[in-house]
């Protein structure tokens, strides 16, 4: 798709998509990794859409959208991802109908997968300090590669904040001296969260000895960036995570998300209020912190079963 406002439609559909793309970010004020993610979710549609021979909205029926799910789950995508990319395009088709693109809304009946209500997959203290250890070793020799991973892990762990928050940072969003930092969250929110030294000293070190082999015309002011010397962006940082906790037995924890669960678990864990925790994790309702609850009571309940002669 093109950016919102910028070039000609070449892709289909594309002309309503960036309408529907600045509809999200002028009047419902979402925040750019918001409309990056709603982006992504309608590029994908309309790639499949493409190849099923339908350009125009009007040529989008049940039938296609079905299809379009079902290829999602051929590829091995999670219930969850499956939902949320139908409830971008059910919302994409409904703002569709009502700025009058389309006649009737092809996704009314559109059902998608359930989601799970399973627990998060959290990371124990024993398995997570391994690899905290094996990271640090890594950077000591100032690969900018290894510095950034480092870097990458201890924030998202030491902070619980979300992948496209950190990957939004600036660097003067970091205040050294008190350990927090600014992120603008969901909703262009912003909230101050702190961190501590162990991340403090990864982020030191990544700016002082790898962040300045890489900066260039493009860097700005961006926190991390990619060896090209532009902003690391979601999918890199995915990428950065998921090598690093492929390396993890005996857990199916996975991604930066599995980091932002562990730190609100280990939190809980630890006699944090869960007020606290809601405000640290930017969530809007308590409802959503509570879940971390329900991990700490499920991993006690493993214990004592494992543990108790009475279980």
């Amino acid at each position: 798709m093109s950016e919102p406002g910028r070039g000609a439609p070449r892709d289909p559909f594309a002309r309503e998509v960036d309408g529907f793309l600045r509809y999200l970010s002028r009047e419902r004020n979402r925040s750019a990794h918001t409309v990056r993610a709603y982006q992504g979710d309608l590029e994908d549609f309309a790639s499949f859409s493409a190849s099923c021979s339908v350009d125009t909205l009007d040529g989008v029926d049940l039938s296609l959208l079905r299809s379009w799910l079902g290829s999602l789950d051929e590829k091995g995508l999670s219930r969850t991802t499956i939902a949320r990319r139908a409830s971008t395009v059910r919302n994409f088709l409904a703002w569709a109908s009502r700025e009058g693109y389309i006649h009737d809304n092809p996704a009314l009946r559109l059902k998608a997968p359930r989601r799970r209500n399973g627990l998060p997959d959290v990371l124990s203290v024993p398995q997570l300090d391994p690899l905290l250890t094996a990271t640090q070793k890594a950077a000591v020799g100032g690969d900018p590669v290894a510095l950034r991973a480092r870097a990458v892990l201890e924030l998202l762990y030491g902070s619980g904040i979300r992948v496209g928050e950190m990957v939004g940072l600036d660097i003067d969003d970091l205040d050294h001296d008190r350990r927090v930092v600014r992120v603008l969250g969901k909703g262009n929110k912003e909230r101050t969260v702190p961190y501590g030294v162990p991340a403090a000293q990864a982020l030191n070190d990544w700016l002082t000895r790898g962040r300045n082999r890489w900066v260039g015309p493009e860097s700005g002011p961006a926190l991390f960036l990619g060896p090209r010397g532009r902003r690391l962006d979601q999918r890199q940082a995915r990428a950065i995570v998921e090598k690093l906790l492929a390396t993890v037995e005996g857990t199916a924890a996975s991604g930066p998300h599995a980091l932002r669960h562990t730190a609100a678990t280990h939190l809980l864990d630890g006699g944090a209020d869960l007020r606290a925790v809601q405000e640290l994790l930017g969530h809007r309702s308590l409802a959503t912190t509570q879940l971390y609850t329900h991990v700490s009571v499920d991993r006690l309940r493993r214990s004592y079963e494992q543990a108790h002669p009475r279980a």
